[in-house]
């Protein structure tokens, strides 16, 4: 597959740009499909794109058309976000840039899909840690931190929106081999910067995908109940943001400070503020001061 601004230039020489990093091969859509979308499992297509704007913008668009488990991939996003309109950028084939459909309706009860970016989180770490041996841990409510030189970094977020048709697309963007010269800012990382035993998006991509398809199917047979499927424990026990003191920045131009304690069972952080009291956060950027 060669994207059309990978020809050769007026010079006859071939043209050395984004594309041409034999150290990033593009993925093999053929061999993801047959080992991913089967009969009775829950990803039903699986589609790679060159380049776009961004995933979860396009599956969004035909959500209504589309049944659940439709995956998305993109081997560059020009206008990747996440939350908070963030922008997410990153060199072509650095990393895993994709979007799923689900519809967890009827059968999960709306007030529970709350969870569903919280459940990717622990998937998504799940699956790397089996996958590249890298250990993630999750900062509430939607980053995956590694760590390199001693130092939490950010290799990937998620961004959860609600679609057409009763569906939610869940996008997922994950630093695979970006350099430490590529880095976007200081406080970002990657797979191989935080020693993955393999760095090969196929493998990679395959491991968070079947994770994901575990947790979803466990959580829906649950009915969402995050106590049941076991998930608010599994969160819980790989939250970086718990036991830490933290600033959550919070919509209004409001802020509290204070120990995240826990998660509750709709989701929310809960902080243990200066007074005395517990304020759950169900909304926010949240800024890790210290351990506590």
């Amino acid at each position: 597959m060669t994207p059309r601004d990978a020809s050769d230039d007026s010079s006859g020489l071939p043209d050395r740009n984004r594309w041409s990093d034999l150290e990033r091969p593009p993925l093999n859509a053929a061999s993801l499909r047959r080992a991913l979308v089967r009969g009775g499992g829950l990803w039903t297509s699986l589609d790679v794109v060159p380049a776009t704007g961004s995933t979860n913008t396009d599956l969004v668009a035909r959500a209504d058309e589309l049944p659940e488990g439709a995956v998305l991939v993109a081997e560059e996003q020009s206008s990747g976000r996440g939350r908070l309109d963030r922008r997410w950028s990153a060199p072509a084939r650095s990393g895993l840039f994709f979007s799923v459909l689900l519809k967890p309706g009827p059968t999960v009860p709306v007030e529970r899909w709350g969870w569903l970016p919280l459940l990717t989180g622990v998937a998504a770490a799940t699956g790397l840690s089996r996958a590249a041996g890298v250990d993630t841990a999750l900062k509430w409510p939607n980053d995956l931190l590694v760590t390199v030189g001693g130092e939490e970094r950010k290799a990937g977020g998620i961004l959860a929106e609600r679609a057409a048709g009763g569906g939610v697309v869940i996008g997922i963007g994950i630093n695979v081999t970006l350099r430490a010269d590529e880095l976007p800012v200081p406080t970002a990382g990657s797979l191989a910067l935080a020693g993955a035993t393999t760095t090969d998006r196929d493998t990679v991509l395959r491991a968070v995908l079947r994770s994901l398809e575990q947790w979803y199917g466990d959580w829906r047979a649950a009915e969402g109940d995050p106590a049941a499927s076991r998930l608010q424990e599994t969160y819980a026990a790989g939250c970086a943001t718990l036991g830490r003191e933290v600033r959550a920045e919070l919509p209004g131009d409001r802020s509290i400070t204070g120990e995240a304690v826990a998660v509750d069972g709709d989701g929310r952080l809960v902080l243990a503020t200066g007074d005395g009291v517990q304020e759950p956060v169900g909304a926010g950027d949240v800024v890790h001061l210290r351990g506590v």
